[in-house]
């Protein structure tokens, strides 16, 4: 059996844990299995599961070898992936991770679909910081700097916060002139779910930020609730200019203080060297930066009397 062979039948039995199981997989017997895997240690000179007569396990020799087969192998999947797609138009899985507000770009997401029906989008939403490579991503979409120097980057567009509320609410409670009035006003805050630290409100006066004790009316690890409730009269929210481009468009939501709100970031994609020339990935990152961010309508904003 040559060395590609050896270490796909290592693959399979590290994978399932278990000779027959792998054999079966790969249509030869158990035996053959544990034969393969005593050629590859002893080619290795070193020792990959542990045997007893009813289990195996890897050793840690074992596991770092599976993590880097199984690299192996996805880039062997991913170079026949790229040959294919460059015979048509893009095919196949892409797997996405996006930010928990990734469902606020579904409308940047569903355009893709029906741009490249042929690719079968896996999104998974969630603020945790993901191991691309190791968990299988093909492109991760973040907000902040990115600093690993295995990854590939694109900033895809920038945005600001606004403090917003709907007409009614401000009706009922006036507007604030000046950051210190936020305090007589129901705040409707940002949890970030990793940390349960408050997303910080950042305001300034003469360009030095103030620290102000803001009131807690609402705390959600969201913003789509923060959304809502802003618009329904609740009270304030500090939120992502993106995230309520509509309502500013139509008037459900004002925006107040704009002057004194700071905080700036960015959206970036990232995906691993090894993708770079992947048609899906460049087509999905290309598209997301024209489509994520769009210019839009001046919104609408309210300043005292």
């Amino acid at each position: 059996m040559d060395n590609f062979g050896q270490l796909n039948v290592f693959i399979q039995a590290a994978e399932t844990r278990n000779f027959t199981l792998a054999g079966r997989n790969l249509g030869i017997s158990s035996s053959g299995v544990g034969k393969a895997v005593a050629r590859l240690e002893e080619r290795l000179g070193v020792r990959l599961f542990h045997r007893s007569t009813r289990s195996i396990a890897l050793t840690p020799e074992g596991e770092l070898f599976l993590e880097r087969c199984q690299r192996i192998q996805g880039e062997i999947a991913q170079a026949e992936a790229e040959l294919t797609e460059g015979q048509g138009a893009p095919r196949g899985r892409l797997r996405v991770s996006l930010p928990l507000v990734g469902m606020l770009m579904m409308p940047a997401l569903t355009g893709f679909m029906r741009a490249y029906p042929s690719v079968e989008l896996d999104l998974d939403f969630t603020d945790r910081i993901v191991d691309l490579i190791n968990e299988g991503f093909d492109v991760v979409v973040r907000t902040g700097d990115a600093s690993d120097s295995q990854l590939i980057t694109r900033t895809l567009g920038a945005f600001g916060h606004l403090l917003v509320g709907a007409p009614a609410y401000f009706e009922r409670n006036g507007l604030p002139q000046i950051p210190e009035d936020l305090a007589s006003h129901a705040c409707l805050h940002h949890k970030y779910p990793a940390t349960g630290k408050l997303a910080p409100w950042r305001l300034l006066r003469d360009n030095v930020e103030l620290t102000l004790e803001l009131p807690r009316s609402v705390v959600a690890s969201t913003i789509e609730p923060l959304v809502h409730m802003a618009e329904q009269g609740m009270g304030v929210a500090c939120l992502p200019d993106y995230a309520v481009h509509a309502q500013l468009r139509d008037g459900r939501l004002v925006s107040v203080l704009d002057a004194h709100v700071a905080h700036r970031g960015v959206f970036r994609a990232l995906w691993p060297q090894s993708r770079f020339n992947s048609p899906k990935v460049k087509l999905f990152v290309d598209f997301l930066a024209g489509a994520l961010l769009p210019v839009q309508p001046a919104p609408q904003r309210l300043s005292a009397a």
